[in-house]
């Protein structure tokens, strides 16, 4: 398909709208003056006509004469011998030519109201009969007087109109264009260095209503985009970062073992444990980045089944066995006596437990105590995970579930987790449609909360 520009496009709009209305102007002005005219005239004779049938006989002179005048025809009125004439020396009327007598009353014979005939000049004419009644008849006569002079003048004003006409819809389609073209083009060319990755860039606002919100939709992308592009960066950096380390050392210590301590029993297991811890840790990472594109590409999905939920917290917890004894973390968790059945992926919703405990022992402050509280009311379950560190601020709290987000700027290793659990917790949420929330202040620490619906066993 051929493509124009805003000007090109709008100066053909414009033009062949122009042509459209000239079209027109001729067909109805030039091509149907003639047939206009015409019926015009019997228009008003036959107006005429109707007037003088509903006019008492007392009244007919006054009326037939303000009727020939005002109308500039001419009129007849015979009342048995006497004959009456109406502005009938007008130079076009025939009423008096003795040769049309017999004419003026065939009207009558052939059943007519009017006929059409030649007059003496050459002209066309129009006689309308009126019976009355008791020999009393009223005789209209108008003239179609030859239009060729007039048709000919009427075209050449059309040509200077044609000409008018299309000028003026050139000079309104590259004003009107140009208005447009000017917010357009500034679009045009911000959005290209928007492309190019210059993100810090401000559409302005137009006159036209759909071109500014247009920018703003652009304004707001661009900002997304910027964000977009700095939480890509730092997920890099932070990715890489914790890919480095463990690798790091596990090629550190097993150099270790090499060299050094291969020897020792003691001193090469405890290599070989740190070596095992990195290994886990970095294993954790890989498979959260696993699981994060598959939710980014839209392949997650869920595999509800109906469990216990204590029994599922409880395995769960085991695992939190080995740090708490090795590094001294308190983790008290509060379960209700009764089951807590309920329909979810138990997979996922293990990784959910998972990484908001490893997020609380991150963030659990110097005391290292994590509260673990889960509460059945009326069939629903409110799940709780507290640590008592630095309060998260009330801005930044929309924030935590980012992609690596961290309440200082600069990155620091994660002592367990892979720093992007929070965003797949949230993942998690909405896939199961759970409602989800976080509360920080200095007094109460921070609470990580959601709520599920207990089902029948």
């Amino acid at each position: 398909m051929k493509q124009h520009s805003l000007t090109g496009r709008t100066l053909i709009t414009f033009v062949s709208f122009a042509l459209t209305i000239i079209t027109l102007l001729w067909f109805f002005q030039v091509h149907f003056f003639h047939i206009n005219y015409e019926k015009y005239q019997i228009h008003t004779i036959t107006d005429s006509a109707e007037k003088i049938k509903n006019t008492p006989l007392e009244e007919i002179d006054e009326t037939l004469e303000s009727l020939a005048y005002d109308n500039n025809i001419c009129a007849q009125y015979i009342s048995g011998k006497e004959i009456t004439n109406y502005n009938t020396r007008n130079k076009n009327c025939i009423l008096e030519n003795k040769n049309i007598n017999n004419i003026k009353f065939d009207i009558f014979k052939n059943h007519q109201q009017f006929i059409k005939l030649q007059g003496p000049d050459g002209a066309k004419a129009i006689i309308y009969a009126v019976d009355l009644g008791n020999e009393k008849y009223v005789f209209f006569n108008t003239t179609l007087e030859d239009l060729s002079i007039a048709t000919k003048l009427l075209e050449n004003q059309m040509i200077y109109i044609s000409i008018f006409i299309i000028a003026l819809a050139v000079i309104l389609a590259i004003f009107i264009s140009k208005q447009f073209n000017k917010p357009i083009l500034s679009i045009t060319n911000k959005a290209g260095e928007m492309a190019k990755g210059n993100y810090d860039i401000k559409f302005d606002d137009s006159n036209v209503c759909e071109l500014t919100e247009l920018s703003n939709v652009l304004s707001v992308a661009a900002s997304e985009m910027k964000q977009t592009d700095e939480l890509r960066r730092d997920l890099l950096a932070n990715v890489s970062h914790d890919l480095k380390t463990p690798l790091t050392m596990i090629k550190a210590y097993a150099e270790k073992i090499r060299d050094i301590s291969y020897k020792n029993d003691e001193k090469r297991n405890k290599d070989l444990s740190v070596i095992i811890d990195e290994s886990d840790r970095l294993n954790g990472l890989v498979n959260d980045l696993v699981e994060m594109s598959k939710i980014d590409a839209k392949k997650a999905s869920l595999n509800k089944t109906k469990y216990d939920l204590r029994d599922e917290i409880n395995e769960v917890m085991k695992r939190y066995d080995l740090i708490k004894e090795k590094d001294g973390y308190i983790i008290n968790l509060n379960l209700p006596d009764k089951e807590l059945t309920v329909e979810a992926d138990r997979k996922r919703l293990d990784q959910v437990f998972y990484n908001l405990i490893n997020n609380s022992i991150e963030h659990s402050g110097e005391d290292k105590r994590v509260d673990i509280d889960v509460k059945l009311r009326k069939d629903i379950i409110t799940v709780k995970i507290k640590n008592y560190g630095k309060p998260i601020k009330k801005e930044e709290i929309p924030l935590v579930w980012t992609r690596y987000y961290t309440k200082e700027k600069n990155h620091k290793r994660n002592t367990i987790g892979s720093g992007i659990g929070l965003s797949i917790v949230k993942d998690v949420f909405d896939l199961h449609g759970i409602k989800y929330g976080v509360e920080s202040d200095e007094k109460n620490g921070t609470v990580f909360s959601f709520v599920l619906d207990k089902c029948k066993k």
